[in-house]
């Protein structure tokens, strides 16, 4: 610590990150071994962070990320769109066919970013805020696909007709980008994805990975 920070928030924070990376929770106890420091300094961080709904302790006592959090998180969708648009536009403009930036929103993905070709005559309209479940459309599958298998890089996912008849879809996930979860594809209007399409997706979703680090 510098004499220019703060150590209760910055513990505080600690916090917050050490709950984030579990799915079950940690006691008082726990978190006091993980910090180094006694439990009465644990038990009033998190006091403070249950006020401000960021932190919940269940009946068991154990402590969890509060939804507080969540609001949060969605102000960070703008700042993820921007750092997203250029790769986009360059993937729209390469494939002729509507790109997207889509994260993990719950159970669902939403699509924060769209950028549309400006040189085709028709293509699929997709817009920023539309939701699908994570298990349809390839934005989505492409995301569970990197649940499973994080270890083996990114690849792709292609789809057909299942947010939309006639459309088919291309998908690769951000790898490598703490705190966020989603994916980068392409939308259009045809019977399958053109082979080339899949490795320059993969291409985009590493160059916005790389623009959000």
């Amino acid at each position: 610590m510098t004499a220019e920070t703060s150590q209760t928030l910055d513990r505080g924070l600690r916090v917050l990150k050490l709950l984030a990376d579990t799915d079950h929770g940690l006691t008082v106890t726990e978190l006091s071994n993980k910090l180094g420091v006694n439990r009465t300094v644990v038990y009033r961080l998190l006091a403070t962070l249950e006020q401000h709904a960021l932190v919940r302790r269940d009946l068991g006592g154990r402590a969890r990320v509060g939804l507080g959090v969540l609001r949060l998180g969605r102000q960070v969708h703008p700042l993820v769109r921007e750092a997203a648009l250029p790769a986009l536009r360059s993937l729209a403009e390469d494939i002729g066919a509507t790109a997207h930036l889509t994260l993990v929103d719950g159970s669902e993905a939403l699509a924060v970013a769209v950028v549309e070709p400006t040189w085709t005559d028709y293509h699929v309209a997709y817009r920023a805020g539309f939701r699908h479940p994570l298990d349809r459309g390839a934005a989505g599958r492409a995301i569970l696909a990197a649940r499973k298998q994080p270890s083996e890089g990114p690849g792709y996912t292609l789809t057909h007709g299942e947010l939309e008849a006639g459309a088919s879809g291309a998908a690769a996930p951000l790898i490598g980008v703490t705190g966020v979860e989603g994916s980068v594809g392409v939308v259009m209007l045809a019977d399958a994805v053109p082979e080339r399409v899949g490795q320059r997706v993969v291409d985009a979703a590493r160059e916005v990975a790389e623009a959000l680090r």
